[in-house]
C-alpha cells in the first residue's frame, strides 16, 4: 500500500510541474518530505527503502524517540512550531528547521549552533493568512526579521515555508501560495543561498507545486489517517 501511495503522489507532484504556467526561480524538481508524525517509527525505515530521503516531524520529542529506536537515515525536517526551550535539542536532532518563526527564535538557534559550532539550515515560516491560530512571522514581523539575519552566523537561511488555510476555497489557498512564491522570489534576490520553498501538505501540495514550491510535506497521503490514541508523544 505504501508503494502504491508513494507512486500516486509522485504522480500527482509530476502533473502538478506540468501544469506550471512559467520558469518557476525554484526550478523544476521537487523535494518530497514524508511527514511521520503520529506514525510508528517503523514507517520511516520503509519510506527509505522506497527511495524518500526526507523525514517530517512535527515535535521534537518523537522524533527523539523515533531516532532512538531506527537511527537517523537521510535529512530530518522539524516542521512543527519549535518553542526557543528546545532550541538546543532541535539543533542536535534535525538537518532542517522549516519553522523559525520568531527572532527570539532564531537568535536561539544561533546561541545553540554556536555552541556546537554547526551551521543550521532553517526556513522562515511566514503566516501569510494572518490566521491567529497559527505560528509564523506576520509579513511586517517577517521583513523586519530579515535585518538581523546577518548577526547569526551560524543560522543559515535557506528560504521560506508556508502553510495555506484550511479551506475548501482552492483560489483562497493558491493566493496564499503565490503569494509565498513571491516571497521567495524577494528573498532570493536579497541573500545567497536562497532555494527553497516549503508549501503544501497532503490535500493541497499539487496546488503548491504548481505555483512554484520545491519542497512539499505529505504524511496521510503516503500513510493513511494518524491515530492519535496510541502515540504518547
Amino acid at each position: 500500500m505504501l508503494a502504491e501511495n508513494l507512486q500516486n503522489v509522485l504522480g500527482t507532484i509530476q502533473s502538478a510541474l506540468a501544469k506550471r504556467t512559467e520558469k518557476k526561480e525554484t526550478g523544476d524538481a521537487v523535494c518530497l518530505v514524508a511527514v511521520t508524525k503520529n506514525h510508528p517509527a517503523s514507517v520511516i525505515s520503509e519510506i527509505e527503502a522506497l527511495g524518500v530521503g526526507n523525514v517530517g516531524e512535527n515535535r521534537v520529542q518523537e522524533a527523539k524517540e523515533k531516532q532512538e529506536e531506527v537511527g537517523h537515515p537521510g535529512r530530518w525536517h522539524l516542521i512543527g512550531h519549535l518553542q526557543t526551550n528546545k532550541a538546543k535539542q532541535a539543533v542536535e536532532l534535525f538537518d532542517l528547521i522549516e519553522s523559525a518563526d520568531s527572532e527570539h527564535l532564531l537568535r536561539a538557534l544561533e546561541k545553540e549552533s554556536g555552541k556546537l559550532n554547526k551551521s543550521t539550515d532553517v526556513l522562515l515560516q511566514i503566516n501569510i493568512a494572518r490566521e491567529p491560530q497559527k505560528t509564523g512571522f506576520l509579513p511586517e514581523a517577517y521583513e523586519a526579521a530579515l535585518e538581523i539575519l546577518d548577526e547569526l552566523p551560524h543560522v543559515n537561511v535557506r528560504g521560506v515555508m508556508v502553510i495555506a488555510p484550511n479551506t475548501p476555497d482552492q483560489d483562497a489557498i493558491r493566493a496564499v501560495f503565490r503569494s509565498g512564491y513571491e516571497y521567495f522570489c524577494a528573498l532570493k534576490k536579497q541573500r545567497n543561498g536562497i532555494d527553497l520553498l516549503s508549501m503544501g501538505m497532503s490535500n493541497d501540495y499539487a496546488i503548491a507545486v504548481e505555483e512554484g514550491a520545491n519542497v512539499v510535506r505529505v504524511g496521510t497521503a503516503l500513510f493513511g489517517p494518524r491515530d492519535y490514541s496510541n502515540r504518547g508523544y
